[in-house]
C-alpha cells in the first residue's frame, strides 16, 4: 500500500511540473520526442519521377483531394496527442517517414491542431525508388536546429545498385540544450527477413558511422536515433552492430540504451506484418542522456511508450488488433496507418 502511495506521489510531481506549477521541491519540463510512419502520405499529384501513379486520383487507390485531406485530418490528431498526457503538449520533436515530399508536410503542419503551433520542417529528396522520404519536424518555439544532412546508405544486389532512404542527422538545441536526432527507414525485409538482413545491418553500420562523425566535435554528444528500422530489438542490426542495451543500468559511455527492446519482449508492438506481431518502430538514445542518479539538470530519459488509443486498432476482421491502416487492397478504409508511433519523455528541473 505505501508502494502505490510513493507512486502515486511521485506521478503527481510530474504532472504538475508538467503544468509548470511549483511543488516544495523542484519544478520539471518534459519534453515529447516522437517518430511515426505516415504510411504513403503522397499528394494527388504524379510526379512523372516517382511511382506515385497509385496515389492519384486516377490510381488504383482512388487518392481523390478528399482522401488527401481526411488522411491529413487522422494523422494530424495523433500527432499532436503523443505524450500529451504528461508533457502537456504535442512532440517538441517529431521525425517521420513514407513522406512523397516536403508539401505534404507542409500541409500537414497546418492540419487540425497542429496549426496552432509554428511548426519547422527538415526534408531532403531521397532517392528512394518509391519517391518516399525521412524527415523531420519541429516546434520552433523549443528546438533551434543548427546543422543538417542527409547520408546515402549504398546497397548492391547482384552487383547493381538499388536505392534506398537516406538517413537525416539534425543537430540542434533543445530549449538551449545540444542534441543530434538521426531519421531513419531501414531497408524492408522483400525477400525475407534473412535474404535482406545484410542490407539493415549496413544500415546499422551506417548509424554508428553518423554518430562517429558527431562525436568528433562533440565528445559527449546526446544523440537519439528513431525510425522504421524492419527489424525488432532483439535482430542482429540492433544487437550486433549498434550493440544496444535493454537494461538502463548496463549502458555503458558512449553506449546505447534501447527502452523498446522490454517492450517487444512483454508482447508490445508497433505493427502487424505478415501475420506477425513486430515492433519496428524504435528511438534509442546514447548514454548521455541516461541516469541512474536522478540527476537532472541536463535532459535525461524519463519514459518511453508507443501511442496506440483505442480509436487507432482495428476492431474486426482479418486484422484485427492491428493498426488501423489507411488502405486494405486498394480502398480508402479511413484508418491512420499500418503502424503506431512511438515517443519518448525527456525531463529537466526547470532553469
Amino acid at each position: 500500500m505505501k508502494k502505490n502511495i510513493l507512486f502515486v506521489f511521485c506521478i503527481l510531481i510530474f504532472i504538475s511540473a508538467a503544468f509548470g506549477q511549483n511543488n516544495k521541491d523542484k519544478i520539471y519540463q518534459i519534453r515529447t520526442i516522437a517518430f511515426y510512419n505516415l504510411e504513403n502520405l503522397f499528394d494527388t499529384i504524379d510526379d512523372p519521377k516517382k511511382k506515385d501513379e497509385e496515389f492519384t486520383p486516377k490510381g488504383t487507390n482512388h487518392y481523390t483531394a478528399e482522401v488527401y485531406k481526411d488522411k491529413l485530418q487522422k494523422l494530424a490528431r495523433v500527432i499532436s496527442e503523443i505524450g500529451s498526457d504528461l508533457s502537456k503538449n504535442s512532440p517538441v520533436i517529431i521525425g517521420v517517414c513514407e513522406i512523397e515530399n516536403r508539401s505534404v508536410l507542409e500541409d500537414l503542419v497546418k492540419t487540425g491542431k497542429l496549426r496552432d503551433k509554428r511548426w519547422g520542417i527538415v526534408h531532403y529528396e531521397s532517392p528512394d525508388a518509391r519517391g518516399i522520404d525521412v524527415a523531420l519536424l519541429y516546434q520552433e518555439k523549443y528546438f533551434k536546429p543548427v546543422n543538417h544532412k542527409t547520408f546515402e546508405l549504398p546497397l548492391y544486389d547482384e552487383g547493381k545498385r538499388y536505392y534506398t532512404r537516406d538517413q537525416l542527422m539534425v543537430s540542434g538545441y533543445l530549449d538551449g540544450e545540444l542534441i543530434h536526432v538521426i531519421v531513419n527507414h531501414w531497408p524492408s525485409r522483400r525477400g525475407g527477413e534473412a535474404a535482406s538482413r545484410p542490407s539493415r545491418e549496413k544500415a546499422a553500420t551506417l548509424n554508428l558511422q553518423i554518430m562517429e562523425e558527431i562525436r568528433r566535435t562533440d565528445p559527449n554528444a546526446k544523440i537519439i536515433a528513431m525510425g522504421d528500422l524492419n527489424d525488432d530489438p532483439i535482430n542482429a542490426s540492433l544487437k550486433k552492430v549498434l550493440k544496444t542495451e535493454s537494461n538502463i543500468k548496463k549502458v555503458k559511455d558512449n553506449g546505447i540504451y534501447n527502452p523498446f527492446e522490454e517492450m517487444f519482449k512483454r508482447g508490445l508492438n508497433t505493427l502487424g506484418y505478415r501475420d506477425n506481431i513486430n515492433l519496428f518502430d524504435q528511438i534509442f538514445f546514447t548514454s548521455p542522456l541516461v541516469t541512474t542518479n536522478k540527476d537532472y539538470s541536463s535532459y535525461k530519459f524519463y519514459k518511453a511508450g508507443i501511442y496506440n488509443p483505442s480509436y487507432m486498432i482495428n476492431k474486426e476482421g482479418q486484422y484485427k488488433g492491428y493498426p488501423m491502416r489507411s488502405y486494405s487492397f486498394s480502398t480508402y478504409t479511413g484508418g491512420y496507418s499500418d503502424h503506431y508511433p512511438v515517443y519518448i519523455h525527456l525531463i529537466r528541473e526547470q532553469k
